[in-house]
């Protein structure tokens, strides 16, 4: 989930390190990152308008060690095989405007898997491979997707500990017995271990007049607090730079030591591109979605007003309004 975050730090890194004699470093460490050969004839071609990147956080236990303090939730790789896409995200950027937005899609939306007619959750897909959860999200969505990016558990708590723990702020006691995750009414700042505890939230509980509920929303609230916990990493990783720039070496690090993407994408050029977002120029989309039933299982499709939203990413329609704006 903290791929969108990964990449907008390292703009971030690439507009500062000038000052701190990183550069060399900075292009060794992107020089090193792993690419995704499997999507390479499944992405789509250049458009000369926008991009379209697809964000995966992976939910393999590859890496997981016997001695972290969420091993127990998390489970072994022998214990948990294979993996899913935990979580789906794709980021269009406006190449006149430099414009960013970001939309989660929900890991229940209900759709036809790769090129065929077999319909399942679209998180199913990256079981498959990398090249069918491509051909999955662009036919479900209707949209192009031009490169990929993938961060698994693992990289997605160094990279919350590389910049000192994420500030998540709740109203009430928060939990999830699942993943062990509880949070007191306030602020707390979260080190790797329990921001992850709460990006992977599915039963998300609040604490109201003494009695623990559910949130109702399910997966559409977990999207929600998905990107506003990204927004959030992003912001203050930023901050923390700022303050101390010799952290970028560290966050460099474990950041791009835990990074897969497509052979397609210039990480130092599109970290140029994404210099805006490092300090919070990101409009975040909620995707509209409904619940259905499909053989007694909860699922979700595209809802009203998902068109016009997708058309957008697709290139084919303006910007939507958010009641923000």
């Amino acid at each position: 989930m903290s791929t969108f975050a990964k990449v907008a730090l390292i703009a971030f890194i690439v507009g500062c390190v000038g000052a701190t004699g990183l550069v060399r470093q900075l292009r060794q460490a992107v020089d090193g990152v792993a690419r995704e050969t499997a999507v390479t004839e499944t992405l789509d071609a250049s458009n000369p308008d926008f991009e379209n990147i697809l964000l995966v956080g992976s939910d393999s236990r590859e890496g997981a060690d016997p001695n972290d303090p969420d091993f127990a939730t998390m489970g072994a790789e022998s214990e948990v095989g294979g993996k899913r896409g935990d979580t789906l995200m794709v980021m269009h950027y406006v190449k006149k405007t430099g414009g960013v937005s970001l939309i989660s899609v929900p890991r229940d939306l209900w759709v036809k898997i790769g090129n065929g007619e077999k319909e399942q959750r679209i998180n199913t897909a990256y079981q498959v491979g990398t090249d069918v959860l491509v051909r999955t999200v662009r036919r479900a969505l209707g949209i192009p997707i031009h490169h990929y990016v993938e961060v698994n558990f693992q990289g997605f708590k160094q990279i919350v500990d590389a910049i000192g723990g994420v500030t998540i702020c709740v109203d009430r006691p928060s939990r999830d017995k699942s993943t062990g995750l509880f949070l007191k009414p306030g602020c707390t700042t979260l080190d790797g271990v329990k921001a992850l505890a709460y990006a992977r939230s599915r039963h998300f509980e609040q604490n109201l007049d003494g009695e623990w509920s559910m949130d109702a929303t399910a997966d559409i609230g977990r999207t929600a607090r998905q990107r506003k916990f990204v927004q959030t990493l992003a912001s203050e990783a930023v901050s923390r730079l700022l303050a101390n720039p010799l952290r970028a070496g560290a966050v460099m690090s474990n950041g791009l030591d835990a990074l897969v993407v497509s052979e397609s994408l210039d990480i130092m050029e599109f970290a140029k591109k994404m210099r805006g977002v490092a300090g919070g120029g990101m409009t975040s989309f909620p995707l509209p979605v409904y619940g259905d039933t499909v053989q007694g299982n909860s699922v979700l499709r595209l809802g009203e007003g998902s068109g016009e939203l997708l058309a957008f990413f697709a290139g084919t329609g303006p910007r939507p309004q958010l009641e923000t704006d």
